[in-house]
Protein backbone atom coordinates (compact mmCIF):
# COMPACT_ATOMS: atom_id res chain seq x y z
CA UNK A 1 0.00 0.00 0.00
CA UNK A 2 1.07 3.60 -0.94
CA UNK A 3 2.20 5.88 2.06
CA UNK A 4 1.77 8.61 0.55
CA UNK A 5 -1.64 9.30 -0.37
CA UNK A 6 -2.72 11.24 -3.94
CA UNK A 7 -4.84 14.82 -3.95
CA UNK A 8 -6.08 15.81 -7.15
CA UNK A 9 -6.77 19.57 -7.16
CA UNK A 10 -8.93 20.48 -9.98
CA UNK A 11 -9.27 23.83 -11.53
CA UNK A 12 -11.44 25.13 -14.29
CA UNK A 13 -9.17 28.11 -15.66
CA UNK A 14 -11.42 28.95 -18.45
CA UNK A 15 -13.95 27.50 -20.38
CA UNK A 16 -12.12 24.74 -22.40
CA UNK A 17 -8.47 24.55 -20.10
CA UNK A 18 -8.59 22.63 -16.55
CA UNK A 19 -5.53 22.39 -14.67
CA UNK A 20 -5.35 19.19 -12.15
CA UNK A 21 -2.38 19.33 -9.46
CA UNK A 22 -1.59 16.42 -8.33
CA UNK A 23 0.19 15.82 -4.95
CA UNK A 24 1.46 12.24 -3.45
CA UNK A 25 1.95 8.99 -5.10
CA UNK A 26 0.64 7.93 -8.44
CA UNK A 27 1.32 4.31 -8.34
CA UNK A 28 -1.30 1.31 -7.99
CA UNK A 29 -3.26 2.21 -5.35
CA UNK A 30 -3.87 5.80 -6.00
CA UNK A 31 -4.16 5.26 -10.03
CA UNK A 32 -7.67 4.90 -9.80
CA UNK A 33 -8.42 8.23 -8.07
CA UNK A 34 -7.04 10.04 -11.24
CA UNK A 35 -8.96 7.96 -13.29
CA UNK A 36 -11.93 8.95 -11.44
CA UNK A 37 -11.14 12.40 -11.45
CA UNK A 38 -11.01 12.04 -15.70
CA UNK A 39 -14.73 10.93 -15.99
CA UNK A 40 -15.42 14.44 -14.77
CA UNK A 41 -13.25 15.63 -17.93
CA UNK A 42 -15.31 17.21 -21.30
CA UNK A 43 -13.41 16.07 -24.16
CA UNK A 44 -13.15 19.06 -25.61
CA UNK A 45 -10.45 20.21 -22.48
CA UNK A 46 -6.73 21.02 -22.70
CA UNK A 47 -5.89 19.57 -19.31
CA UNK A 48 -2.73 20.45 -17.63
CA UNK A 49 -1.40 17.86 -15.29
CA UNK A 50 0.67 19.51 -12.46
CA UNK A 51 3.28 16.59 -11.48
CA UNK A 52 5.36 18.64 -9.04
CA UNK A 53 4.21 17.62 -6.12
CA UNK A 54 4.29 13.75 -7.30
CA UNK A 55 7.04 11.51 -5.79
CA UNK A 56 6.16 8.46 -6.95
CA UNK A 57 4.55 7.13 -10.66
CA UNK A 58 4.42 3.35 -11.22
CA UNK A 59 3.23 1.89 -14.77
CA UNK A 60 -0.13 2.28 -12.98
CA UNK A 61 0.17 6.15 -12.73
CA UNK A 62 1.47 6.34 -16.46
CA UNK A 63 -1.75 4.30 -17.31
CA UNK A 64 -4.11 6.96 -15.19
CA UNK A 65 -2.40 9.74 -17.52
CA UNK A 66 -3.54 7.96 -20.81
CA UNK A 67 -7.05 7.49 -19.03
CA UNK A 68 -6.73 11.80 -18.88
CA UNK A 69 -5.57 11.84 -21.94
CA UNK A 70 -8.17 10.00 -23.92
CA UNK A 71 -10.89 11.65 -21.50
CA UNK A 72 -9.71 15.10 -22.74
CA UNK A 73 -9.21 16.84 -25.85
CA UNK A 74 -5.44 17.29 -25.27
CA UNK A 75 -2.94 16.58 -22.19
CA UNK A 76 -0.02 18.50 -21.41
CA UNK A 77 2.38 17.50 -18.28
CA UNK A 78 4.03 20.19 -16.52
CA UNK A 79 6.30 19.61 -12.77
CA UNK A 80 7.63 16.45 -14.33
CA UNK A 81 10.55 15.01 -12.72
CA UNK A 82 13.93 13.11 -14.38
CA UNK A 83 12.61 9.56 -13.39
CA UNK A 84 9.31 10.31 -14.82
CA UNK A 85 10.55 11.55 -18.14
CA UNK A 86 12.97 8.39 -17.87
CA UNK A 87 9.65 6.13 -17.98
CA UNK A 88 7.95 8.58 -20.58
CA UNK A 89 10.79 8.01 -23.09
CA UNK A 90 11.96 4.45 -22.51
CA UNK A 91 7.59 3.37 -23.37
CA UNK A 92 7.16 5.45 -26.04
CA UNK A 93 4.68 7.96 -24.63
CA UNK A 94 6.82 11.27 -24.46
CA UNK A 95 5.61 11.41 -27.62
CA UNK A 96 2.00 10.99 -27.10
CA UNK A 97 1.47 13.13 -23.26
CA UNK A 98 3.00 16.44 -24.26
CA UNK A 99 5.49 17.66 -21.38
CA UNK A 100 6.08 20.96 -20.44
CA UNK A 101 9.52 21.92 -19.45
CA UNK A 102 9.91 24.48 -16.90
CA UNK A 103 12.32 26.56 -18.79
CA UNK A 104 9.77 26.29 -21.92
CA UNK A 105 6.97 28.28 -19.07
CA UNK A 106 8.90 31.21 -18.03
CA UNK A 107 9.44 31.52 -21.91
CA UNK A 108 5.52 31.39 -22.91
CA UNK A 109 5.15 33.63 -19.64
Amino acid sequence: MSDQLLTIEATRLDAGHVRLRLTGDLDYDTAPELTAAAAALRDDDEVWVDLTGVSICDSSGLSALLVVQRSAGAIRLTGVSAQLQRMLDRTGLAELLAVQHDDELRATG
